[in-house]
């Protein structure tokens, strides 16, 4: 789960890391009265939950209360890379001497957290990484040994730095490492982090992503996860429990796994769109399968259905029972393909077939889209 930056920098506040005086208006009079707080210029910034704002017009300079006025109704009307814009951030413009960038993230080949520093803040750390590689320092924390300042000091000695900024910066590190370690996150970043004239740092923007499988365990406040999703559909797949995301083509597609689904979407897509992609987990019931085809079915103009499940943990034969209930309680007229195979395969085909589903046998994926492509007319 990705925080708005408003509310990772009020996180930051909390443990220590200073951060730009701030406030989260929802009209423009709300920014008016903030930035009459503040003082000008200010910095306005659309809340979105997706990286580049700047770059798609997101984040604006307003030098006086008319210029304010103009921008705000534009971003509060406005969309960041389809998103719609619903609250904008009003921040002190400060002057910066130097950007600099820190980012502690997990490494997935070692499955260590991985602390990443650059002398090169504002831009994309990967476009860093490419064109001036000098200027980036990492370090792996054995999670066994744990944290220590010293590493954040040694680590940052790496880039040249004098010892005044390194003493300042190691304390930063410090206190965000403590933030990804309560809040398990699978990414904690402050890019910029800016050099004052005077010296002293400011974390100017603030990136904090929450492991989804690790929500039950935190026990420090957090937003609502399904209230921050915008797409209904997506919505009601994270209240059912199943990972939804909503695509632009036709055929519906129900998986009981991440493979299986991605596999399924690439095989359809060769001749036809996927409407979605839906992964179960490996919790099916029947009431779950019910309410999955309730959700593919709030898609319009659905040419057709592709289930691909496996029986290992998942208890297929009890999930057909949904889908069949559902097909026959609202006369579902489209095909529906179905490849289930595993544990109770044969009794799962039974139930399928008894309320008209294509079933297909064969183990290979692409049999069973081959059947869709026939019904279809492709």
């Amino acid at each position: 789960m990705r925080l708005h930056e408003y509310e990772a920098l009020d996180i930051f506040e909390q443990n220590r890391i200073p951060v730009p005086r701030r406030g989260l208006a929802g009209t423009m009079h709300e920014a008016l009265q903030i930035a009459g707080e503040i003082g000008y210029p200010v910095m306005l910034k659309a809340q979105v939950l997706v990286g580049g704002r700047g770059l798609a017009g997101g984040i604006k300079t307003a030098s006086s209360p008319d210029e304010l006025k103009e921008i705000a109704d534009t971003l509060l009307t406005s969309e960041i890379k389809g998103l719609p814009v619903r609250k904008i951030l009003v921040c002190e413009k400060v002057e910066i001497a130097k950007e600099l960038y820190v980012g502690i993230t997990v490494d997935s080949y070692s499955g260590k957290p991985v602390i990443v520093v650059s002398t090169e803040g504002g831009v994309l750390i990967e476009q860093t990484a490419k064109t001036s590689p000098e200027k980036i320092a990492a370090i792996h924390i054995d999670p066994s040994f744990g944290y220590y300042p010293y590493q954040a000091r040694s680590l940052l000695r790496m880039l040249g730095l004098k010892q005044q900024l390194v003493t300042a910066w190691s304390d930063v590190i410090g206190q965000l490492f403590n933030i990804a370690l309560r809040y398990e996150a699978l990414i904690a970043e402050i890019n910029p982090l800016v050099v004052l004239p005077n010296g002293g740092l400011l974390a100017i923007d603030a990136v904090l992503e929450v492991d989804d499988s690790a929500l039950s365990r935190i026990r420090l406040p957090l937003p609502d996860r399904v209230d921050r999703i915008e797409n209904p559909l997506e919505r009601r797949g994270m209240e059912i429990g199943v990972t939804y995301v909503d695509l632009d083509g036709d055929i519906g597609l129900i998986s009981s796994g991440a493979g299986l689904g991605m596999a399924s979407m690439d095989i359809i897509g060769e001749k036809m769109k996927p409407a979605n992609f839906l992964e179960t987990g490996g919790g099916i019931t029947a009431d779950q399968l019910y309410r999955c085809m309730e959700l593919i079915m709030m898609k319009p103009d659905l040419k057709a259905i592709f289930i691909n499940v496996y029986g290992g943990i998942n208890p297929i034969h009890e999930g057909a029972k949904g889908v069949v209930r559902y097909i026959k309680e609202h006369n579902v007229k489209i095909p529906i393909v179905a490849k289930a195979l595993g544990n109770r395969q044969e009794e799962t085909w039974e139930i399928f077939r008894s309320a008209g589903v294509h079933v297909v046998t064969e183990a290979a994926t692409e049999k069973a889209v081959e059947r869709l492509y026939e019904l279809v007319g492709k």
